[in-house]
């Protein structure tokens, strides 16, 4: 909490210049405390190219989760971003030792850590 005392002595002047005393102006201000703003996760699709991350969890329905885990994309494990097509989709990831290709409405749904 933060309490601003302001005296505003230009309002309170005479003609002269002299400083009148008629009081102090409050003002308060409360500064909530800051709390931690809960940022989107990372998803495959933000990586760039070299830039490694772990992957936390895949937001799939369960035989595409599925499959893709059959393919390497386990949560845990490193994920590396490499080549992708001239257009930007797909794009190729390397994961346990494959490259998949993937397309961009696959790749925004396997988040990292």
């Amino acid at each position: 909490m933060q309490l601003v005392v302001a005296h505003r002595e230009a309002s309170n002047l005479d003609l002269e210049g002299e400083l009148l005393d008629t009081g102090f102006d409050l003002q308060m201000s409360f500064k909530k405390k800051a709390t931690a703003v809960k940022r989107a996760a990372r998803n495959l699709s933000e990586l760039k190219r070299g830039e490694s991350g772990i992957l936390d969890r895949l937001d799939l329905p369960e035989d595409d989760a599925r499959r893709l885990m059959e393919l390497g994309f386990i949560p845990g494990h490193a994920v590396v971003p490499a080549h992708s097509a001239p257009g930007g989709d797909p794009r190729v990831f390397r994961v346990d030792g494959s490259e998949v290709a993937l397309r961009r409405e696959t790749a925004v749904r396997l988040l990292l850590r």
